[in-house]
């Protein structure tokens, strides 16, 4: 094609006139951020491929609990399912009790002085014996331990597209007092509560994009499993009350007709009812249908990637019905002490319990399991399929917060299943934006939730020691890891729902994803898809700019010139983040109106000039006048007329 001479040498013209002055764009922030392509395996448009795989694993455990010694010893058989394209010749399982000793990794990276809440006792460890692991033939007892991973191989490959396996073994190991805030024990005047997780060897995942999962147990990064079918039993002394993930399969065994009677009415009521008062603690003729020697707890629970246990002599226990969207019904149950008891304490805990459910249930995904059961520990706070450890200590708003948030994570990681210890912002910021929601909803805002404004976060925003998103969690400054697992991913989807997409566009993503995703394992990549095909939006300029960095928002308004019919304000933007420019004019007649800018004027330049065509004068404008933005100058959001 012939190009006319005359726009060749207007072209030459303007390009010699400019020569000197190189003004570049923003194309960099609106570009492609990572490798989002799709395969067979993991879809572009956010959903799993057609070939999409994960393996499966399901357990048997049998555990005893010695209270003299306070050690837990038992027995597992763990069958794996090799779903994979490619024969395995070993599984990586994860033996995370060795985190307590003396020499494991976790211990050697905790800092002497300072010591944070993943700081655990170091006289503990797995002692594994009788290991055999089979797929057809002979069984291999061959294994290696590093640290928290235990290597077992077998003497013929697991063949893929459906092979099977087994590792069978015995373990022990004594139960810390300090878990690093995962589990424990505590102390009361009826006895010593165990709050037991992490307790059995468990095989790593092995997926599409990195094989083998193996990274460490160090502290803050929290896990990564694959789902499976778990069947357990826990034998304690005869004066004990063990509640443990899914369903208490032999009641009639475990607990006298009257508490079985309680239960039954527990289970149709909407109101609390007590199943152990706090007068009848020790009433073992009450409760128990045996008089001496030990008891075994069974359980079972579906399709999960975890389960877990908590033992005492010295429980409250009440329950009451939970309400599911099919018309299903679950129980919501509490165990606590009489330190924790109390109408402002955890005599709520079964209420806040039933309400965080119901909510999400209702709003997001329902609830997959028979029971959701919290319980007073040692533990701050942490989640488990169908179970919470919450501190014995908390009460009113805080006791709410904790319950709601360890709850919620049954959604996140529990249903979604995300690699916590790579991506805590999977689970920890998902999950506090979906307690931002609940909380507003709870008992009419009983109690008020503050993640929605973003200008109460501004001083960490300006640290110049904060960090992304994307730090991983064992990295990140015991300072930062609140904001950027928890508090800036929530905010970041509070902004996109509320500011960026609306609530209806947002909303139709986000179920999508918990949907498509549920008992499977996404990576960042998917979460990004989904929402960009969901709602039918490029947003690589806010993953890029909110997740993937430490760069800040800061828009401003520079001028407002008045002509008759018509005024033009003049936008800025001085930040790292592009965002669309949300303002609220008022006029001198005090009438008011919400316009919106897209965040494509800031594609070419930093600046930009808007035409507000009106024969009303302009009294003052006002940039995010919801206030959700962490603007990290808020003294230029706004122009008032002189």
């Amino acid at each position: 094609m012939r190009i006319p001479k005359f726009l060749l040498l207007f072209c030459f013209s303007s390009l010699t006139a400019f020569a000197q002055e190189v003004v570049p764009n923003n194309q960099s922030k609106f570009d492609e951020i990572m490798y989002r392509r799709g395969n067979v395996y993991r879809s572009a448009s956010g959903v799993p491929g057609p070939q999409y795989w994960q393996n499966r694993a399901d357990y048997n455990i049998d555990v005893e609990l010695d209270e003299k010694a306070n050690v837990l010893k038992g027995k597992l058989t763990m069958t794996y399912h090799n779903n994979s394209p490619e024969e395995l010749n070993y599984v990586w399982m994860y033996v995370e009790q060795n985190r307590f000793t003396e020499d494991s990794r976790g211990t050697l990276t905790t800092p002497i002085e300072g010591r944070n809440r993943y700081a655990g006792d170091t006289d503990g460890g797995f002692k594994i014996s009788s290991l055999s692991a089979k797929v057809k033939g002979d069984a291999s007892s061959k294994y290696l331990i590093t640290d928290t991973r235990m290597q077992v191989f077998f003497n013929e490959p697991i063949a893929a597209k459906g092979g099977m396996a087994t590792v069978s073994m015995n373990f022990e190991f004594k139960i810390p007092e300090e878990g690093m805030d995962r589990m424990g024990q505590l102390k009361t005047k009826d006895g010593i509560i165990y709050s037991v997780a992490q307790w059995y060897p468990r095989v790593a995942v092995f997926d599409d994009v990195k094989g083998w999962n193996t990274e460490p147990y160090l502290g803050a990064g929290e896990f990564y499993l694959d789902y499976g079918d778990y069947d357990f039993k826990v034998t304690v002394p005869y004066d004990f009350i063990v509640v443990g993930s899914g369903e208490l399969v032999n009641p009639k065994e475990v607990l006298s007709k009257e508490l079985q009677n309680r239960w039954d009415k527990a289970s149709q009521s909407d109101k609390t009812v007590y199943l152990i008062a706090p007068n009848e603690i020790g009433n073992t003729k009450l409760t128990r249908p045996s008089q001496n020697g030990k008891t075994t707890w069974h359980f079972r629970i579906k399709n999960s990637r975890d389960a877990v246990f908590a033992a005492s002599r010295g429980f409250i226990w009440d329950a009451a019905r939970i309400n599911l969207p099919s018309g299903k019904k679950a129980v919501a149950q509490s165990v606590y002490t009489k330190e924790s008891d109390g109408p402002k304490a955890w005599s709520r805990s079964t209420e806040y319990t039933k309400a965080s459910i119901e909510h999400y249930s209702s709003k997001w995904f329902e609830y997959p399991y028979p029971n959701a059961i919290n319980v007073a520990s040692n533990v701050g706070g942490m989640e488990y399929p169908g179970v919470s450890f919450c501190h014995a200590r908390s009460k009113g708003q805080d006791l709410w917060e904790v319950t709601d948030h360890e709850f919620g994570h049954n959604w996140f990681p529990m249903i979604v299943g995300s690699n916590e210890r790579l991506y805590a912002w999977m689970d920890e910021g998902f999950n506090t934006f979906i307690n931002h929601y609940s909380t507003l909803e709870f008992n009419k805002g009983e109690y008020p939730s503050d993640a929605a404004k973003g200008r109460n976060q501004v001083f960490w925003y300006r640290s110049k020691n904060r960090e992304g998103i994307n730090t991983y969690p064992d990295v990140a400054r015991p300072m930062n890891l609140g904001y950027t697992a928890y508090s800036k991913p929530a905010l970041g989807l509070i902004m996109l729902r509320e500011y960026i997409l609306g609530a209806e566009r947002f909303d139709n993503a986000f179920k999508a994803y918990i949907k498509n995703w549920s008992y499977k394992h996404p990576q960042p990549s998917d979460f990004f898809n989904a929402m960009e095909n969901g709602a039918g939006e490029n947003l690589n300029w806010f993953w890029r700019g909110w997740f993937m960095g430490s760069g800040n928002i800061d828009l401003g308004i520079s001028n407002v010139v008045q002509n008759q019919d018509s005024a033009i304000i003049t936008f800025t933007n001085k930040g790292d983040v592009p965002m669309p420019i949300v303002f609220k004019v008022i006029y001198e007649d005090d009438s008011k109106e919400i316009k919106t800018l897209p965040v494509e004027v800031w594609q070419r330049t930093n600046e930009w000039e808007y035409l507000l065509r009106s024969s009303k004068k302009v009294k003052a404008v006002d940039i995010d006048p919801s206030r959700i933005l962490p603007d990290v100058d808020g003294s230029n959001n706004s122009w008032i007329k002189e």
